[in-house]
């Protein structure tokens, strides 16, 4: 397998060797899940939007398989306070958008948000590209492994208020589910974990891998948490 340490221009490679096994459903679901079934957002035909990626970082811990989130500043203009995967826009040097320009970008942006050390990343997967059209970013989610864990936390607190890491187990628990309700109308699932309301695109996009990969849970989808115009 190619070493990812070098996320500016040297070879970042997709590779399933030596994952483990409770990584197989997921491995899985990224082969074969369809762009709809993933979110009715889809990229504009046109090409336009902002292309982006994140980075959806699967590790082991204390209580088994966990994903590392971060929680955004509360200052920042778009999705501010919201809890999110590591990611952001793809810069020129991180490549072809089309090729491994989401995978370098996304370890890139991980790092510079994480402190996490790209070299004990496996990247092992991509999902179809989805699209955000309240801040018109086109999003492709990058799946890694987390191999040679490293010490994270907030690099800068402009940009980041906390990261932290959500248990698997957690995330399929049917008391720490809900509906999300905008004064928009717009519903969508949501995770209360670690102190945090998980929702939004990242919710989705869990709440999508946890169904394909076989882990979701029945879950009470009428409780509903509010939002407010801010969110």
């Amino acid at each position: 397998m190619t070493r990812t340490s070098d996320t500016q221009g040297g070879a970042v490679t997709l590779s399933k060797q030596g994952l483990p096994d409770w990584l197989d459903p997921v491995v899985r679901a990224a082969e074969t899940v369809q762009p709809l079934q993933l979110s009715r957002f889809l990229p504009p035909e046109n090409g336009s939007g902002r292309k982006s990626a994140v980075l959806i970082l699967f590790g082991e811990g204390p209580r088994g398989p966990e994903l590392l989130l971060m929680e955004r500043a509360g200052s920042l203009r778009s999705h501010a306070g919201q809890s999110s995967f590591p990611g952001g826009a793809l810069d020129p040097e991180d490549g072809d958008p089309q090729g491994d320009g989401p995978l370098r970008a996304a370890l890139r942006e991980a790092q510079e948000e994480t402190g996490l050390d790209p070299a004990g990343v496996q990247l092992f997967g991509v999902l179809p590209a989805l699209y955000i059209p309240v801040s018109r970013f086109v999003v492709t989610p990058v799946l890694g492994w987390w191999r040679e864990p490293t010490p994270v936390g907030a690099v800068d607190p402009n940009e980041t208020a906390r990261v932290f890491t959500v248990p698997v187990a957690d995330l399929t628990d049917p008391a720490n589910r809900a509906t999300t309700v905008h004064p928009s109308g717009h519903r969508g699932p949501a995770f209360l974990v670690e102190s945090a309301l998980v929702w939004g695109f990242t919710a989705g996009v869990i709440d999508r891998l946890l169904h394909f990969a076989g882990w979701e849970r029945p879950w009470d989808r009428e409780k509903q948490v509010p939002l407010d115009w801010r969110s």
